[in-house]
């Protein structure tokens, strides 16, 4: 089984949010959707800009824990690096 931190964004340098997963398509559904009240359906953060594939849930959680305590500029470089025309990944997600 996969999991996956992931991205989202509201436009390019727009508001972020990170997250992680079992299911990266079913959360992200859930996401475009407002599926789920909070801070994603608020402020309309549903462009996935970039996301990373675990073999276990610790290395998910570990990793989002860590990006989400790195500085806005470090998770803008890191978009631009993986994804630096900010499309919309939702299209391109694997098979899960």
């Amino acid at each position: 089984m996969s999991f996956y931190v992931y991205i989202l964004a509201s436009q390019r340098n727009g508001t972020l949010y990170i997250g992680h997963t079992d299911s990266i398509s079913r959360r992200m559904l859930e996401h475009r959707e407002g599926a789920t009240p909070g801070f994603t359906a608020k402020y309309r953060v549903k462009r996935l800009v970039y996301y990373e594939v675990f073999e276990g849930r610790n290395g998910a959680f570990v990793r989002e824990r860590a990006m989400k305590k790195w500085r806005r500029l470090w998770k803008l470089e890191l978009i631009e690096r993986f994804n630096p025309s900010w499309r919309d990944l939702f299209e391109e997600l694997p098979l899960e």
